[in-house]
């Protein structure tokens, strides 16, 4: 579902670190932070990126444009 609402009447404060729109009724949280595990992070490794994802993506540059 997608609002084509542009929140012109404001934002009500119904609770600390919420925001919701007067308007569309929309709700955006402001006090957040990103969660992580802790410990360092994964290392990526080239050799093994990619697996599991269904190969590398092919273009669509080979199909022929409709006029």
């Amino acid at each position: 579902m997608r609002v084509r609402c542009i929140h012109a009447e404001g934002w009500a404060y119904p609770a600390p670190g919420e925001q919701r729109c007067r308007t569309c009724g929309t709700v955006r949280f402001t006090d957040y932070g990103a969660l992580r595990p802790p410990g360092p992070a994964a290392r990526a490794h080239p050799e093994t990126a990619g697996r599991g994802q269904g190969g590398p993506r092919r273009s669509n540059a080979h199909r022929e444009r409709a006029p």
